[in-house]
């Protein structure tokens, strides 16, 4: 079963896959678009518009913190994958009330369902790295109770 907020991640991938595609299709419309699906109303749409919008507005600034830890040209990465980097990378950065193991749990589950074969793989590796960065002291906390 998911939970309104897995499905309103899914969604907000789901719209910035489009806006890869479409970079000049207005915001608005993308998500008048996601919102016609019939199970938009199980998904947590506040949740939904702070990361469709958040990365719309600062993509420039989340593909520069997720495509140094890619081991490929940034163009290499498949676009269903870099959606769900920047998604993860704006909740990792601006949003210390998930925890870091939820977002990249979260993130995997997606790229499973919607990424390419191993695709869940990169992802994890990214955020991973990216997570040892922006949340050390979350990172360590949580390293150091799994060793207790």
């Amino acid at each position: 079963m998911k939970t309104a907020r897995r499905r309103a991640r899914e969604f907000a991938v789901q719209g910035i896959y489009e806006w890869q595609l479409n970079p000049d299709r207005p915001a608005s419309l993308i998500e008048k678009h996601l919102k016609e699906n019939d199970y938009f109303v199980k998904a947590d749409e506040a949740l939904f518009r702070t990361l469709l919008f958040g990365v719309l507005q600062q993509a420039e600034e989340l593909n520069g913190r997720v495509a140094r830890y890619f081991e490929r040209a940034p163009e290499d990465v498949n676009p269903v994958e870099k959606a769900i980097l920047l998604m993860s990378a704006l909740e990792l950065t601006q949003h210390p009330e998930t925890p870091y193991p939820v977002i990249i749990n979260e993130a995997i589950e997606i790229a499973k369902t919607f990424g390419g074969t191993d695709g869940h793989k990169f992802v994890n590796g990214v955020l991973d790295k990216l997570a040892a960065e922006v949340r050390a002291d979350e990172v360590a906390a949580q390293k150091a109770r799994r060793r207790d």
